[in-house]
């Protein structure tokens, strides 16, 4: 009887959440085939819209295409400059925000300012700081000798100033993040350490760090699946240029489906990286169970 009230309660369940898993469904898998099966056609636009099926052509395009290889290189280098430096600095910054006897929540505040400014207007920021002509930074720089020229125009300090504008708003998210896991770290762990004689270092290596390791890894998967569709920042700033330095993926992605109007096989790169995005979710997924079944 038990048993059958039990099944009976989840057959209610199942039905009242239904409607809600229909219409999530319908919003996340209808888009999903429709992507699918414009990457296998030609999509028109003159005279309304029209599919031509036309095989696996894109994707043979998409393989062989010189400009996808280069940018897929560049949102490599560029995925792992902001989230590497991301999860250092975010860590150190929780490190020491944690470690304020006093006014750590007006650290807090101060540090996390950068995470609440929308990308665009982050981009609006440093175009204007960088700017050859009045910027801050651009100004500094000449001033101390450190770099004469128009960063933005510049193939290599583009790409750089791009990163360290990624770096500079989104480090205070790992950092949030981190300083919540570094409230679960035992206490009477570290008191006794201390007893025993162990440097910061030692706590540091030894205690801390293992303990939030879960929580490291849940920020560099948050981190890891908005790299790799960056965008707004490098749209304002260069739009992928000068001469394609600062395309990254996303980038190419839009020039491609919005000034080129070829959405066929701009489906088919849009698929590329969503296989890419399903695959690092799943090995960061993968290795916190594993982290967690250990503990």
């Amino acid at each position: 009887m038990a048993g059958n009230a039990r099944r009976g309660g989840q057959g209610f369940e199942l039905a009242m959440m239904s409607p809600a898993l229909i219409l999530l469904a319908a919003i996340s898998f209808i888009p999903l085939f429709t992507m699918i099966w414009m990457s296998l056609s030609k999509v028109g636009l003159i005279g309304g819209l029209s599919f031509d099926f036309i095989g696996l052509d894109n994707w043979r395009h998409l393989f062989t295409d010189p400009d996808i290889g280069s940018s897929w290189i560049l949102s490599l280098i560029y995925f792992a400059a902001t989230v590497g430096a991301e999860m250092v600095l975010g860590t150190l910054m929780a490190l020491l925000i944690h470690s304020l006897i006093k006014g750590r929540n007006f650290v807090l505040s101060l540090v996390l300012i950068p995470m609440f400014i929308a990308p665009i207007i982050v981009g609006l920021l440093g175009r204007f700081l960088l700017d050859p002509s009045f910027g801050l930074y651009s100004w500094f720089l000449s001033a101390t000798g450190l770099y004469d020229g128009n960063i933005l125009g510049s193939v290599g300090p583009a790409l750089a100033a791009v990163i360290a504008l990624d770096i500079w708003e989104w480090s205070p998210l790992v950092a949030l993040i981190v300083l919540a896991g570094l409230t679960a770290v035992p206490t009477d762990i570290l008191e006794a350490a201390e007893v025993d004689g162990a440097s910061y270092r030692h706590k540091l290596v030894s205690i801390i760090l293992p303990s939030i390791l879960p929580i490291l890894l849940v920020a560099l998967l948050i981190r890891a699946m908005d790299a790799i569709r960056f965008f707004a920042i490098i749209f304002i700033t260069t739009n992928g240029g000068p001469a394609d330095s600062t395309k990254i993926i996303p980038i190419r992605l839009y020039d491609i489906a919005f000034r080129f109007f070829d959405l066929g096989y701009a489906s088919a790169v849009g698929l590329t990286m969503l296989v890419f995005s399903i695959v690092i979710a799943t090995v960061f997924v993968r290795v916190l169970q594993r982290k967690e079944a250990v503990v």
